[in-house]
């Protein structure tokens, strides 16, 4: 379908305050400014977000050199310095907080209340302000003052447990899962506080963690704990209630499929020779308890064909397959492209870069007109619009809610 709307998002006219660093709060200030949202970034003078050394890789030139972990989450905001220790890093988050819609913040709790910027002064200034508060394992609690980093968070929330070859063999997801989960229900949670400002008038605090974000995930895996009292342990990957489901070999490769139906698992069975009549091929219940068998079975039909040409004969008979990609295919597939899965930004060191994109799309109802924003800003240098930002809030009245359509 053609896009020919201009604009800028649903949250356009929303200003977010994002004190956040890492990757929790980034991720989720990023969400918000895909979304229209102008998000004015608060960081620390000299070394600004942590992210901004995390590394290699760097690139650029060498009296400058910009790491790509920062870039990952931080496109379409505005950068400033502030000092919050100071007079005047104090006064311009006071003024930023008068006009603010959002507040995003990660620190440790009770970091924020010593900066004298607590949810009750936050209020006091603006009581239309929404804030986000990402924390590592809560906010109350006996452990509520542990660091939360990712990595941790992933085993102590049993995540580790679930992902591997097996139970011996805890794994870390690939990417920073507990921060970017995090993130994302933050930025759910707040939205929703938004749309209840709009009945009340208030703002109010949404707090998540990285621990909350990862056991809210759990699915399947925590109901077969807390109902049926089973405690799941990595296996590698095949589904551990759908067979057969996972990675499997075939000459010179690998594929992955998906027999999620009885219908399914007949057309497959029939479609390579298998023999359903064998008993612990009689329902998927039974599949799963013998999955060995099941795994032979199919690796064996599997071993006359090569990736590609088997790939080929799944899709004929219609069973969901795939095979596993390297990120350069990812980012080479024209399937990545056509759902604006990479956009290119012009980046005031690097000149233009291509950066993942945004997962959402908007459209229009009736016309069925592609109305997303296309327009992206590259992740900025740090302190880069300071000077801006300051004459802005030195011209401006002031008001809370300047900013916010809901004002």
């Amino acid at each position: 379908m053609s896009s020919t709307s201009t604009s800028r998002g649903p949250l356009d006219g929303y200003l977010v305050v994002d004190l956040s660093r890492a990757l929790a709060g980034p991720h989720a200030g990023m969400m918000l400014a895909d979304l229209g949202a102008r998000v004015i970034k608060v960081e620390t003078p000299g070394t600004g977000d942590d992210t901004r050394s995390w590394g290699p890789p760097f690139v650029g030139p060498e009296d400058d050199q910009q790491a790509t972990y920062f870039l990952s989450c931080n496109r379409n905001k505005e950068s400033i310095s502030l000092d919050l220790k100071s007079d005047d890093g104090v006064a311009v988050l006071r003024d930023l907080v008068r006009r603010a819609d959002v507040l995003v913040e990660n620190f440790r709790p009770g970091v924020l209340d010593r900066l004298g910027f607590s949810p009750a002064q936050l209020h006091e200034l603006n009581p239309r302000l929404v804030i986000l508060s990402i924390s590592g394992f809560g906010h109350d609690g006996p452990e509520a003052t542990r660091s939360g980093y990712d990595q941790i968070v992933q085993g102590e929330a049993g995540l580790m447990s679930l992902t591997g070859s097996g139970p011996e063999d805890p794994q870390r997801v690939g990417v920073p899962i507990a921060d970017l989960l995090s993130g994302m229900y933050g930025a759910f949670g707040l939205l929703a506080a938004l749309l209840e400002r709009e009945r009340t008038g208030k703002g109010q605090v949404v707090r998540t963690s990285l621990l909350a974000a990862v056991v809210g995930v759990h699915a399947f895996q925590g109901t077969r704990h807390t109902v049926a009292g089973e405690v799941p342990a990595a296996q590698g990957n095949h589904h551990p209630s759908i067979a057969p489901y996972g990675l499997f070999s075939c000459r010179g490769g690998k594929v992955q499929i998906s027999v999620g139906s009885e219908k399914l698992w007949e057309t497959f069975a029939a479609t390579f020779g298998i023999d359903t009549s064998r008993p612990e091929f009689a329902g998927n219940a039974q599949r799963v308890r013998n999955r060995p068998a099941v795994i032979e079975a199919v690796e064996e039909a599997f071993a006359e064909f090569d990736a590609e040409p088997l790939l080929e004969k799944l899709r004929a008979a219609g069973i969901p397959a795939g095979k596993v990609r390297t990120l350069d295919e990812v980012y080479e597939w024209e399937q990545v492209h056509s759902q604006g899965l990479v956009v290119d930004v012009e980046h005031p060191v690097l000149g233009k870069v291509a950066l993942p994109g945004p997962p959402l799309r908007f459209f229009d109802a009736e016309e069925g007109t592609e109305t997303t924003n296309r327009s992206h800003a590259a992740p900025p240098l740090l302190d880069q619009h300071g000077s801006e930002i300051r004459n802005w809030l030195a011209g401006d009245s002031g008001q809370a809610g300047v900013q916010g359509p809901g004002a």
